[in-house]
């Protein structure tokens, strides 16, 4: 296995170890990822002793500092572009109401138990007397091969020490497209309500790392059918189901987020664009209502979702600021372009398009395109279509009105000096018809076009220009 550890680095800290007379591993995803044939910057050393003296001893030796955590017992330093940490070899133990481990100084055996799961617990030794031997005590090769998330131990303690471990295999399973063990997921069913122990903003580091996967919809359906989705994400789960009345029904909308998240994640990699897709229908099941003779109805719920975005921000610990409002402004206007492509494009449909998204036109088109999941070819064939004028439109639309991040070609002040006002009603009230005369191509977004027609709109509610006024 030597062929695997040719970078300089594992000879000069094998060097090093001899030196010292310490026994040292490189150990868990550096060593999985050889076997994946991924890159992977990221080493873990661990060292049978006191992982901290080596680090600094491994800093002089390379010239390059040394950050030390103490209150985890780890050190780090840079080597080029790696980043290498090392540990001591440690056993841990766990109270039932934290994830905080106990920790004691323990073997190499004792350190690979410790480990979440059989393909980061595999090792290679790094001594001169074993260096590139593969230590792997709990077949993590063959699971690799059998694509398979495995615990080294009774999986039910290992996620009720750490319940974390739940959402990593669910991460793994879909960063990796592999499956969890049988044994695993039924203790994760049996253990998620253990995730409250967790910090909203772990999970939510988890939960990112999924939906940024190539194909999210695996760990959301890992989540929903162990039941953590119900305890960290309760409204997405609401989405799930279909009534029926009448011999009506409606779409399942949780499966159908999925598969926008899905369709939308072919396109991008842009996190706020796939949380966008996941926040679509939220407010679906809030606004759900039967009408006799015509069926299911969701009335307003682009409207209603657009409120609950912040909340839900709040309450997965995601960042209050311009990505949650960029995603709030994606889940109000997601059916905009729905509309218009299934109507005739007017330029005053596209211009007001435009003035509502501004910078976030092509997500909300993509968005709007990932929302389209009907297994109808002919119709999907027709959105598309659509789709397509109504880009081409907003191109055309943009090209000649630059209604983009529309800044008003004249301003309140403008208003209140050119008629002598103080700010009030008046001011308000002519702003809206110069901005209304924009977006319905009355006139042109110009300012010698908006100042004639401020001019016009004053004299119409008496006002008089400044000039002759008395």
């Amino acid at each position: 296995m030597k062929e695997y550890l040719l970078n300089p680095i594992f000879k000069k800290l094998s060097k090093l170890a001899e030196d010292t007379n310490d026994e040292i591993y490189v150990i868990g995803g550096f060593v999985r990822d050889i076997f994946l044939q991924r890159p992977s910057k990221d080493i873990d050393i661990l060292v049978i002793g006191n992982g901290i003296k080596f680090a600094e001893a491994a800093g002089k030796e390379l010239h390059t500092k040394v950050s030390v955590f103490k209150s985890f017992g780890t050190a780090m330093l840079r080597d080029g572009d790696l980043e290498i940490e090392f540990v001591g070899a440690r056993r841990e133990s766990y109270r039932a109401e934290s994830r905080k481990p106990i920790i004691e100084d323990g073997t190499l055996d004792d350190d690979q138990k410790r480990r979440d799961f059989t393909i980061n617990a595999m090792a290679f030794g790094l001594n001169k007397s074993n260096f590139g031997q593969l230590l792997d005590p709990f077949c993590g090769i063959d699971d690799l091969e059998r694509k398979l998330i495995r615990t080294p131990l009774d999986p039910e303690i290992t996620f009720s020490d750490d319940p974390l471990r739940m959402l990593r295999a669910i991460r793994f399973a879909t960063q990796l497209s592999f499956s969890i063990d049988e044994k695993a997921l039924d203790a994760i069913k049996l253990n998620c309500n253990r995730i409250k122990i967790v910090s909203m903003e772990r999970v939510t580091d988890e939960l990112n790392k999924i939906i940024l996967s190539p194909k999210p919809s695996v760990g959301f359906k890992y989540l929903f059918d162990t039941g953590l989705l119900k305890e960290i994400f309760s409204q997405m789960v609401d989405l799930h189901g279909v009534d029926v009345i009448d011999g009506k029904g409606h779409k399942d909308n949780f499966y159908h987020t999925l598969q926008v998240l899905d369709n939308i994640s072919e396109d991008t990699n842009d996190l706020w664009l796939r949380w966008a897709a996941i926040l679509h229908d939220i407010a679906k099941p809030a606004t759900k209502r039967f009408e006799a003779g015509h069926g299911w109805t969701f009335h307003g719920h682009e409207d209603r979702g657009a409120r609950m975005v912040p909340k839900i921000f709040a309450q997965l610990k995601l960042p209050l600021n311009e990505k949650m409002k960029m995603v709030q402004k994606l889940v109000q206007l997601h059916l905009r372009p729905i509309v218009l492509a299934q109507d005739v494009v007017t330029d005053s449909a596209v211009r007001r398009l435009l003035f509502e998204a501004g910078e976030e036109i092509e997500g909300l088109m993509l968005l709007c395109n990932a929302d389209v999941t009907t297994k109808n070819e002919y119709k999907v064939k027709k959105y598309r279509r659509n789709f397509e004028l109504v880009k081409q439109r907003l191109k055309e639309v943009e090209e000649s009105d630059q209604i983009r991040n529309w800044q008003p070609p004249v301003s309140g002040e403008d208003i209140m000096l050119a008629f002598n006002l103080r700010a009030g009603r008046e001011v308000g009230i002519i702003k809206n018809q110069i901005r209304e005369a924009i977006l319905e191509g009355e006139i042109k977004n110009s300012r010698d076009e908006a100042i004639q027609y401020m001019l016009e709109k004053g004299k119409e509610i008496g006002l008089l220009p400044a000039k002759t006024n008395t």
